[in-house]
């Protein structure tokens, strides 16, 4: 692949994937999730299903554990998160989402099949199922993480 080559492929990349990132997000709040954000999103991948530790959730979206510390106080007060003793370890909380951060993740899934419909109307479904399945070759645990 030449250098020319690189480079747009990756500009394409980049752009497909701020503009799924922006039409979840606008999806998500046209069902009704005012104040949130994309960042949210992120860290409700990493806390379904299990939910995570502060630690995890700051490895997951590649800040400092103080950042994601803040994070997740934001979204306690949203009532997207809440802290619960941890299994296993007594010196950690462990981070899950309440009935409304699973309906916010609920609302997202449906903005993603939104997003991506035209895709499919574009590519035909088989050929989305190819794309989804290279990209998973590339990136296939993520993390997926913000960029801004």
């Amino acid at each position: 692949m030449q250098n020319s080559e690189a480079i747009a492929l990756s500009a394409a990349v980049l752009a497909v994937a701020g503009g799924l990132t922006q039409r979840i997000h606008e999806g998500v709040v046209a069902r009704g999730f005012e104040g949130v954000r994309p960042a949210h999103g992120f860290a409700f991948v990493r806390l379904a299903p299990d939910g995570a530790t502060v630690t995890d959730l700051a490895a997951h979206l590649g800040v400092t554990k103080q950042a994601a510390s803040q994070l997740v106080e934001e979204l306690v007060r949203k009532g997207y998160v809440e802290r619960r003793p941890h299994p296993v370890d007594a010196r950690a909380r462990l981070i899950v989402l309440t009935e409304r951060g699973w309906a916010c993740t609920r609302a997202a899934e449906e903005a993603a099949a939104d997003a991506v419909r035209p895709w499919v109307e574009l590519l035909g479904e088989g050929e989305v199922r190819v794309l989804c399945d290279r990209l998973l070759r590339i990136a296939p645990y993520g993390p997926i993480r913000p960029a801004w």
